[in-house]
């Protein structure tokens, strides 16, 4: 039986981007996470041979691991990096910590009572 003062953290809701440009943004970054390894394996397969396309496919899939788990890292709470999380919710949360903070400050300090 659970104790009384046993609770479960908050989580921190996924941001949600107000401007055009952090949409695009994020979408952008989502984007080149989830095809990267699949255009690098059909050109290397185009221009050498099926083993090199298969090859380089494993090798991108390593390099997209890297960078998407220190885009996960640096942006998403440390208490929440157990969750999963998509290519898009990543970009998104790496988007709105990192690279437009200033319209997610603006709109959270709009709401602030005076």
């Amino acid at each position: 039986m659970q104790n009384s003062t046993d609770y479960i953290e908050l989580i921190e809701p996924t941001p949600t981007l107000t401007t055009r440009k952090c949409k695009l943004l994020a979408k952008s970054i989502a984007a080149v996470l989830w095809t990267t390894p699949w255009l690098a394996a059909l050109t290397g397969w185009y221009c050498y041979d099926l083993f090199t396309g298969i090859v380089i496919l494993g090798i991108t899939y390593l390099i997209i691991g890297i960078i998407r788990s220190k885009l996960r890292t640096s942006s998403i709470p440390p208490h929440q990096l157990e969750y999963n999380y998509t290519d898009t919710a990543i970009a998104v949360w790496f988007t709105a910590k990192r690279l437009c903070y200033e319209e997610i400050d603006k709109k959270s300090s709009k709401n602030l009572p005076v």
